[in-house]
């Protein structure tokens, strides 16, 4: 299967929807993202935890040490108030670049 490389900002934008369903550690989010996408989408840690870390810093998404289900110390990501208004913001902004895309793609 050929990788999907995506846009930049976009590793974001999966990051913060998939934590709007709720807590979940940084191998939790990868795996609820290939799941989603059927694994179109996989997600490695050397591009998911920088990401997670810049999110953190820009106070979007918060971290705390827990226990995740399988019982193993980890660190449990939650999307913020902030994080929530940006997830806003950005799936309105990729709606609009979709439809753009489209419609090159048919002329």
């Amino acid at each position: 299967m050929a990788k999907t490389q995506l846009l930049q900002g976009t590793l974001d934008l999966l990051i913060l929807r998939v934590l709007a369903l709720g807590p979940l550690h940084g191998l939790g989010i990868a795996d609820r993202i290939a799941q989603v996408t059927r694994d179109a989408l996989r997600i490695k840690a050397g591009s998911l935890f920088p990401a997670l870390y810049r999110l953190e810093a820009d106070g979007l998404v918060s971290g705390a040490w827990g226990e995740s289900l399988t019982g193993r110390r980890a660190k449990l990501y939650t999307l913020t108030k902030e994080g929530r208004k940006q997830l806003a913001d950005a799936k309105k902004s990729w709606a609009r670049a979709a439809l753009a895309v489209r419609q090159v793609l048919e002329m």
